[in-house]
């Protein structure tokens, strides 16, 4: 089982989302940026450093909002999606292919993997 961590970045109303790059597993779909969590590493600290090498910016890490777990035909998979808010920087497009900002409310118009569906359910409801 990889442990998988994610961080839902709110800012004035939108949230960030990122796309997977095309050499990695579930290229060029969309996400919540984040990572796998190193042995002896707390879901917290996982978070705030994957952010940095992904985006660029550090963040505040505040509740964790949902959890679950997915099946892919070839890893099982368990997420901890994170609240958060930027605590210093802006972000950049440093280990993803794109991200945008985005009001909650069009999380639908995107392609997620499989394993964020029932989050963006939420958050659609939230």
């Amino acid at each position: 089982m990889i442990i998988v961590v994610a961080a839902i970045i709110h800012k004035s109303g939108k949230i960030l989302i990122t796309r997977r790059p095309s050499n990695v597993h579930l290229a060029g779909l969309w996400e919540f940026p984040g990572g796998k969590v190193e042995a002896d590493e707390a879901l917290q600290d996982a978070l705030r450093r994957e952010i940095r090498e992904e985006l660029g910016i550090d963040i505040v890490v505040l509740n964790e909002y949902f959890s679950t777990e997915h099946r892919y035909s070839d890893k099982s998979v368990r997420l901890h999606f994170f609240d958060c808010t930027i605590h210093d920087g802006e972000p950049r497009a440093i280990d993803v292919a794109e991200l945008r900002w985005v009001d909650p409310r069009d999380l639908g118009a995107f392609s997620f993997p499989e394993a964020d569906a029932e989050l963006i359910a939420r958050l659609l409801e939230r």
